[in-house]
């Protein structure tokens, strides 16, 4: 499934790294109007899409206690 990292520069956070689509829909709902898409990136699950994003923000090697679920699993395609 496709990510998104959203630049926003209306907000104190900046940042939003979410599901494009419908999934996630609800996260984009807090975005201001001048928030941008700056990188996407595919990946099958939450534990690779954070790997990714964290290897291009340069924060070294992401880690998680989460259970890898890749979401063909959840029904998500």
């Amino acid at each position: 499934m496709i990510h998104e990292l959203w630049d926003d520069p209306n907000d104190e956070g900046r940042w939003l790294f979410c599901l494009a689509g419908l999934h996630g829909e609800a996260a984009r709902s807090h975005l201001g109007p001048n928030a941008r898409v700056v990188w996407t990136v595919e990946a099958s699950s939450h534990i690779e899409a954070m790997t990714l994003y964290w290897a291009h923000q340069g924060w070294g090697v992401y880690t998680s206690d989460l259970p890898h679920v890749v979401y063909s699993e959840l029904g998500w395609e």
